[in-house]
């Protein structure tokens, strides 16, 4: 999309200047992450669920961690043993009812959990001649449309969830991650 904002995003910035609905905890468990991080994750993470997700009350959880970290949770969860750039956690489908009466005000909908990876972020950023934050919010937008759906095991669903996340990084003023990047642009996962 050319030309500014798209137009979930344009509805959804009228009036107050924040995004409502979406609780974003940013926990630091590993690696040397700068001091502007959280609020760069938060912008990136923000932006993304305005545009790609539903309008309801959301949370989710950003963990910024080293390579070793991240490693651990790769080789658990997915069985390869190495670092990569972004994992995601979806939370999945709660049940809906406890015996005969259905749950209410159960509170926002939690999405789960994005690691990143500080370490190989940085040597991908380096390699592919992105800046560390754009390289870092695009990371951020990529795995919060995983926790909202989006995959790219498919060459069709990887062009949807390509498209999408150009629109918002445009959004953003980052320019398009695939067009600047070496082979496909996906690094080691995305």
């Amino acid at each position: 999309m050319s030309g500014g904002q798209t137009a979930r995003a344009r509805k959804a910035s009228d009036g107050a200047g924040s995004v409502h609905g979406l609780d974003i905890d940013v926990m630091r468990e590993a690696g040397n992450w700068a001091g502007d991080t959280e609020e760069l994750v938060r912008r990136a993470a923000e932006h993304a669920y305005v545009v790609a997700g539903p309008a309801e009350e959301a949370e989710l959880c950003v963990v910024l961690a080293d390579d070793a970290f991240v490693r651990t949770l790769n080789k658990a969860y997915r069985g390869k043993d190495q670092a990569t750039n972004v994992l995601s956690f979806p939370t999945g489908d709660m049940p809906v009812a406890v015996g005969p009466e259905p749950l209410t005000g159960m509170g926002p909908r939690l999405l789960g959990d994005v690691v990143l990876a500080c370490e190989t972020i940085a040597r991908e950023a380096a390699e592919q001649g992105k800046s560390f934050p754009h390289h870092l919010s695009h990371l951020v937008v990529h795995g919060v449309l995983h926790l909202l759906g989006q995959d790219h095991e498919e060459d069709v669903e990887a062009e949807e969830m390509e498209a999408l996340e150009r629109d918002i990084l445009e959004d953003l003023d980052i320019a398009d991650p695939y067009a600047t990047s070496h082979g496909d642009g996906r690094g080691s996962d995305v």
